[in-house]
């Protein structure tokens, strides 16, 4: 089953110290090896952000995140394991939950719509 892993954390985040960029590059290569790994992005910062809603028929436009909130979705991955406790110990491994945290949620399956995908 499939599990996304979202990385959160304050927005002074980004910054951190060269020993927590050799943790995240040890975690990488952890998941890699394993055989759990799927897809992995970095989103850039918040306030680069532009958020989309449609009112009325019209398109309005907000610049930098749409809700104020004291953590930001800084980046994820989406890894293939056999069950939820799984996922959680390879999310409790991540380097963000000693500054941030790390939210899991299982993936949908069988939608319609995933078909259109090819």
């Amino acid at each position: 089953m499939k599990y996304a892993l979202l990385i959160y954390a304050t927005p002074g985040g980004r910054e951190r110290p060269a020993d927590v960029t050799q943790a995240w590059l040890d975690y990488v290569r952890a998941v890699r090896d394993s055989g759990v790994f799927v897809a992995a992005e970095q989103l850039t910062a918040p306030d680069a952000a532009t958020s989309v809603r449609v009112r009325a028929g019209d398109r309005l436009l907000t610049d930098g995140p749409f809700m104020e909130t004291k953590e930001h979705l800084l980046g994820f991955f989406l890894i293939d394991v056999p069950d939820l406790d799984t996922a959680l110990d390879w999310a409790a491994r991540m380097p963000v939950t000693s500054y941030g945290t790390a939210e899991v949620r299982a993936v949908t399956s069988g939608q319609p719509w995933r078909a259109l995908l090819g």
